[in-house]
């Protein structure tokens, strides 16, 4: 028995129907097959497809012994299992990864005749060693990991080592050495697989949709026990795996797929949500006239303001394009900050996490991301300088990285080799050697570089290499080791997708992180914008949003400008204020500005309302005054007066007249690092006033 007995049909389809909107009902009890379910973020995807599977089984239109449900990691076919038994599935439904499936099939086939399983590589980097001038080491293990990620990259888009070269330099690949050689070392590590007898994971896929094309009988059985198909995150599926879904399908229809093409940021990996995107081209009407797709309209997660902040960064500005309705009642405005450096952003986002927590619940609510690994040390260094407890999640944390210990032992090499030399001239060594690393050990190394010169500077301009390893230990310490505990988590954009926080910073908003520099080609920017939406989708409630002007790679601090699609944002968050204006990240705000003001010096008429013309007259000197210490401020800071405070929030002050930290924090368009910026002045005008 499959649900359980004691529960009436109709009861059963009522309550698995339950609390499910118009478009998640539709999706549920969906005749179509196939059946794509497009599922935004926040919209209940693992709801509609457990759901789905529950309903079918319940309505006795599949028997979930023969449910094949694939995931992309084990975690999610673990709560796609634990969903299912609290619907009243059993424990019947086989989900899995592609590659769990695969090896589980591959490996029956073999039993079945008599075989062994050939030794599964975990590793590519084992055999790549010998291949690449067998050198040992960290230095080397990281080389032939980014030979490894390319090898990866290809069998996913079933490309040969023949076609490699074309394929990379055609689609405009990152690469870490030249396209020639990393193609020869494809083709022998291809060769070495064969004479040691070992598959590598890969090889799991492209095994097993061979043994499908190859052998009827095993095709046969596999397709009689799998008869109803499920894939989720389907825009993340690459070539290989979709030409094993079809294999797995052969010429049946009943396959359903849940997935959210705005939120395709793989592609890198081999990925593509053409397949999800485009589904009516890859299962055409005229062959399978009952197929099907169903668009979730609503978002659950996140409240209407951060849902229209983090949809303005999708596809060409001024498109038109579905939009998800938030159900959420409305939260706090989102914001956007711009700091001096990166020193300045990490200070002012750990001040504004710590005035979040009490709202959030909990530090493990709240969420600091960024675009690379390399940018998680301002915020380790911040953070433990502070108290506030934190987990780097994914990638370790910074000491504990490849990247920069491969850096820290060629310092210690270098002392080693020239004892008395200056640690500023192992330093400067290390800076111009990182020009010719890879994208993500530049960064590290760059990270490191900055670090030594703060070292230097708090050592009184000595130091040696001993000494800023003891300062690196020092600087980036997490007091709180327990990674199951109460923490802040500090990750990046890519490590985000899937999780959700109560309140989330979205940090280093700049060109050259976002989008990453070497992001050329359009597929590449596209998915540079899905990826800055997958960050900005990840808050519940609370979004703040910050970029640095300079920011220090290597021995050089470099100028920085805002990433293009700020602008964006920063328009959203002016609509929903109530506001028209050019956001302050843009040139072309600025130049509106001073447009404006010539105007008006010359005397032109100014159409737009004054926003304090319906203030009590009372109310009215108290926003003269702000207005006054507004000025004083910007003309100080050399930004523009908007960027201080909006016309808009100094009419909201000089109404709600905040008396505390806590009341200034209530008025919109005031968020906790303005706060902590400018609150004192505000509330010390506010209560002159009050008194006079």
């Amino acid at each position: 028995m499959t649900v359980a007995a004691s529960e009436s049909a109709t009861a059963r389809q009522g309550r698995l129907l339950a609390d499910l909107d118009r478009r998640q009902l539709e999706a549920v009890t969906s005749t179509a097959a196939p059946l794509a379910i497009l599922a935004g973020a926040g919209s209940g995807k693992t709801r509609v497809l457990t759901r789905r599977i529950a309903w079918q089984a319940a309505e006795g239109r599949t028997d979930p012994r023969h449910v094949l449900a694939v995931t992309f990691t084990r975690k999610a076919a673990g709560e796609l299992r634990a969903r299912l038994t609290r619907l009243g599935v059993q424990g019947d439904v086989t989900a899995g990864t592609f590659h769990a499936i695969a090896l589980a099939q591959l490996r029956r086939r073999v039993e079945d005749a008599g075989r062994s399983m050939p030794t599964l590589l975990e590793r590519k980097v084992r055999l790549l060693l010998p291949l690449m001038g067998g050198r040992r080491g960290r230095e080397a293990a990281l080389a032939a990991a980014d030979v490894a990620s390319e090898i990866e990259w290809a069998k996913a888009r079933l490309v040969t080592p023949d076609r490699y070269a074309r394929e990379a330099t055609a689609s405009g690949r990152h690469l870490p050495r030249p396209a020639d050689e990393i193609a020869e070392l494809f083709r022998s590590y291809e060769r070495e697989k064969r004479r040691r007898g070992v598959v590598d994971f890969d090889d799991l896929i492209a095994g097993c949709a061979d043994a499908f094309e190859r052998d009827p009988e095993f095709a046969a059985a596999q397709r009689w026990r799998f008869r109803h198909l499920y894939v989720d995150e389907f825009q993340d599926a690459s070539p290989s795996q979709f030409r094993l879904l079809r294999a797995w399908l052969g010429d049946r229809t009943d396959l359903c797929v849940v997935g959210d093409g705005d939120q395709a940021i793989y592609g890198f990996a081999g990925a593509d949500p053409s397949y999800l995107t485009r589904f009516a081209a890859h299962f055409p009407p005229d062959r399978h006239p009952d197929v099907g797709t169903v668009r979730l309209a609503r978002n659950y997660r996140s409240t209407p303001q951060v849902v229209a902040t983090a949809a303005s960064v999708l596809g060409p500005p001024n498109r038109s394009r579905p939009s998800a309705q938030a159900a959420r009642p409305d939260g706090p405005l989102p914001s956007v900050n711009a700091y001096d450096d990166e020193e300045q952003e990490a200070a002012a986002v750990t001040r504004a996490v710590r005035a979040a927590r009490d709202e959030a619940g909990r530090w493990s609510r709240i969420a600091v991301l960024y675009r690379v690994n390399a940018q998680s040390v301002q915020f380790e260094e911040a953070f433990g300088r502070s108290g506030v407890p934190f987990r780097v999640r994914g990638g370790g944390r910074f000491l504990d990285r490849p990247e920069v210990q491969v850096a820290l032992d060629d310092l210690r090499a270098a002392a080693r080799t020239a004892p008395g030399r200056a640690f500023e001239e192992h330093l400067t060594d290390l800076a111009e050697d990182a020009a010719t690393l890879s994208e993500e050990r530049r960064e590290h190394a760059d990270a490191l570089v900055r670090l030594g010169r703060e070292y230097v500077t708090t050592d009184g301009g000595r130091g040696s290499v001993e000494g800023f390893l003891t300062f690196l230990q020092a600087s980036l310490r997490n007091d709180d080791g327990d990674a199951t505990g109460d923490m802040v988590e500090l990750l990046t954009f890519h490590r985000a997708k899937g999780l959700e926080f109560d309140t989330v910073f979205v940090t280093g908003l700049e060109r050259g992180l976002v989008p990453i520099s070497y992001a050329k080609t359009t597929d590449a920017l596209d998915e540079e914008q899905r990826l800055l939406y997958v960050a900005l989708s990840r808050a519940e409630r609370a979004l703040h949003v910050s970029w640095a002007r300079r920011r220090a790679v290597g021995a050089r601090v470099a100028n920085r400008t805002a990433s293009p699609w700020l602008v964006r944002v920063e328009r959203v968050i002016a609509r929903l204020d109530g506001r028209e204006e050019e956001p302050a990240v843009d040139a072309r705000g600025r130049i509106s500005d001073a447009r404006r003001a010539v105007a008006v010096g010359r005397g032109a008429s100014v159409d737009r309302p004054h926003p304090s013309r319906d203030l009590p007259p009372a109310d009215a000197l108290l926003y003269e005054a702000l207005v006054e210490w507004r000025r004083r401020i910007s003309k100080a800071s050399g930004a523009p007066a908007y960027v201080v405070f909006h016309d808009t929030t100094l009419v909201a002050v000089a109404e709600a007249k905040p008396l505390t930290r806590h009341d200034l924090l209530l008025v919109a368009g005031i968020g906790p690092v303005k706060a902590e910026r400018y609150g004192d002045d505000v509330l010390a005008l506010v209560a002159e006033h009050a008194a006079g």
